[in-house]
């Protein structure tokens, strides 16, 4: 990005340079009390012109290619709800600040990150390996062979890192536990690490100490390498034991602090990329089945963790157990037309409710049933590739969250696409749907990652319809940007990201959606799987080349900031004030 008027002259930091902007340049393009009232129209796609062959034809060509899609090359379409969820109106909200509403009350703020991704120090005081360690040392699996060896050094930079948080005033911090780090060896009859107890013991106590609430997930991809090279990771059943064994030891000694627990972060991706397309950990590329077999093996995981957390923890210490799903949003490409309405509301059951439907029903949903049932009897297979819980299994899984933790980055136009039957059967062709973007839409880092807020509203009111408006925690809702040889700390992209995402969070809780917490992704820059550290989402710039992992407040530390200590958006006099005295420069030079 070009230097913002008025900012200040750039300096190098680490290798990189870095603009140094000040706030009031930076807070500019996006003002709090702008009037922003979204077009209501709805327009049918005869309105519009019609998408190309060639756009179309470039998708049909590698349908189960992965997140990324070609853009559509005309505008989309203005939004609608589909499947007839709640209120679609889409002005901005006047601020919103606690007391003001009731149910702002007890809102919980913070922001999070994970084990992988941040602590580094990968082989040390006792850690195992685990399937990232072995996959990002492969050549060629990560972009310019980054690795997470040393990151953000989280291991070592944990109290640094608790005081940007408490300076930020966040309420709840969330990270996950590294399995390996805890049993090196993956079982915990071979060997617990005391010294990785400690570690996080100390992390969770510092979190207490300055009054952040710990929101800790059990699994966020980083299953012990021996169990993947002995049984073949989430393959095999036996991983739903030895995840049980590692769950139960963190609640014995974790538990007595820590009241909130996730057990998996974002399945969707651990079965469909890492073992369906193979671009992640541990990059099997089992088409057509082993994306299934693992979530179907994941389900039942977090069903077991939830039991013995009921029946072992919960009347000594009070916690919950949930879920953290990966759920962007669909919307028909033609609203009026109920096959593309029908592919909208697929999209979402084979991507969020894959894992919820079992969850809180009990069983996959029925159109993920119907489909790869009916695609697996035309390729001549006696079976559905889907599998199948036996009634027992349904009745243990049912009812098995009590908060569903959600991560939401975009949205998708969505139209029906039929794709043949073959061998070639994969996951994105059983679903038979075309992802579309709009051009017009924000991309400003990520390739997969468009800014479309209006989708978060919709889909906050069909998780409140489908699944009996649950307790929600946003878990993750943020935006990247790509690393240049210039690197802008005046992130106004992503002030505008937080200022729309979070007022269609606030609409939805309008709307009576039971949302109880937000936790923008991520506190950090950090490692961003396979994209290594091409990708930056975090709140602080963190310079990498440097060996002591500096952090850097980027602008919207202090957006985000006021909006935690307003409860909500901060109103136009409180705005003006952090604009006059507040710069970025104090902070870096």
């Amino acid at each position: 990005m070009p230097i913002q008027p008025g900012s200040h002259p750039h300096q190098c930091v680490g290798g990189n340079t870095v603009h140094l902007a000040t706030w009031s340049a930076c807070i500019a393009p996006v003002p709090p009390q702008e009037p922003l009232v979204h077009d209501e129209t709805r327009i049918s796609l005869a309105a519009k012109p019609s998408l190309t062959r060639t756009t179309l034809g470039q998708l049909c060509a590698a349908p189960w290619a992965s997140r990324s899609r070609p853009a559509a090359t005309e505008p989309g379409l203005e939004p609608r709800i589909s499947g007839g969820t709640a209120s679609t109106a889409m002005q901005y909200l006047r601020p919103l600040r606690h007391p003001g509403d009731p149910g702002m009350k007890r809102f919980s703020w913070g922001a999070g990150g994970s084990a992988y991704q941040t602590e580094g120090a990968w082989d040390k005081d006792g850690k195992g390996m685990s399937i990232w360690d072995v996959f990002a040392h492969k050549k060629g699996k990560i972009f310019l062979n980054d690795t997470a060896d040393h990151s953000c050094e989280g291991y070592y930079k944990f109290k640094d890192d608790i005081t940007l948080m408490k300076d930020m005033k966040f309420n709840h911090y969330r990270f996950s536990i590294s399995w390996p780090r805890i049993f090196p060896n993956g079982i915990k009859a071979d060997h617990i690490n005391e010294k990785g107890i400690k570690y996080y013991d100390d992390l969770i106590n510092m979190l207490l100490d300055n009054n952040i609430t710990p929101i800790v997930t059990l699994y966020h991809w980083d299953l012990p390498q021996v169990l993947q090279e002995k049984y073949g990771g989430w393959q095999n059943v036996s991983m739903v034991n030895y995840f049980n064994d590692f769950a139960n030891l963190c609640f014995e000694r974790f538990g007595d602090r820590v009241k909130y627990w996730i057990t998996f972060n974002n399945p969707w991706s651990s079965a469909v990329e890492g073992y369906e397309t193979g671009e992640h950990a541990p990059g099997l590329k089992l088409r057509g089945t082993g994306a299934y077999k693992a979530a179907h093996h994941i389900i039942k995981a977090h069903a077991k963790v939830w039991h013995t957390y009921d029946t072992q923890w919960r009347s000594k210490q009070k916690g919950l157990v949930g879920i953290s799903l990966l759920a962007d949003w669909g919307e028909p490409v033609d609203i009026i037309n109920q096959r593309d309405i029908e592919a909208a509301e697929r999209y979402v059951q084979f991507y969020m409710g894959w894992f919820a439907t079992p969850i809180f029903n009990g069983d996959y949903p029925q159109v993920m049933k119907d489909y790869i049932g009916r695609k697996s009897a035309q390729q001549g297979l006696g079976t559905s590739r889907l599998p199948v819980f036996s009634s027992q299994e349904k009745s243990y899984i049912k009812g098995t969250c009590d908060f569903l933790g959600i991560g939401h980055f975009t949205t998708r136009y969505i139209t029906q696409k039929n794709y043949p039957s073959g061998r070639g059967n994969s996951y994105f062709t059983d679903r038979d749907l075309v992802e579309l973007v709009d051009p017009r839409w924000p991309d400003p880092g990520s390739e997969w990652l468009y800014s479309v807020p209006w989708g978060f509203r919709r889909l906050l009111n069909y998780i409140k319809t489908q699944y009996g408006n649950p307790m929600i925690y946003v878990t993750e809702n943020g935006v990247s940007e790509k690393v240049q040889r210039c690197t802008d700390l005046c992130d106004d992209w992503r002030m505008q990201y937080f200022k729309d995402y979070i007022n269609e969070m606030l609409k939805a809780l309008k709307d009576g959606v039971n949302v109880k917490g937000y936790t923008a992704w991520s506190l950090l820059d950090k490692f961003e799987w396979d994209e290594g550290f091409s990708e930056r989402f975090g709140l602080f710039y963190v310079d990498f080349l440097n060996k002591n992992k500096p952090r850097y407040p980027k602008a919207s530390v202090q957006y985000y900031k006021r909006i935690i200590s307003s409860n909500g958006f901060p109103n136009q006099r409180e705005v003006q004030s952090v604009s006059q005295s507040q710069t970025l420069c104090t902070h870096l030079i």
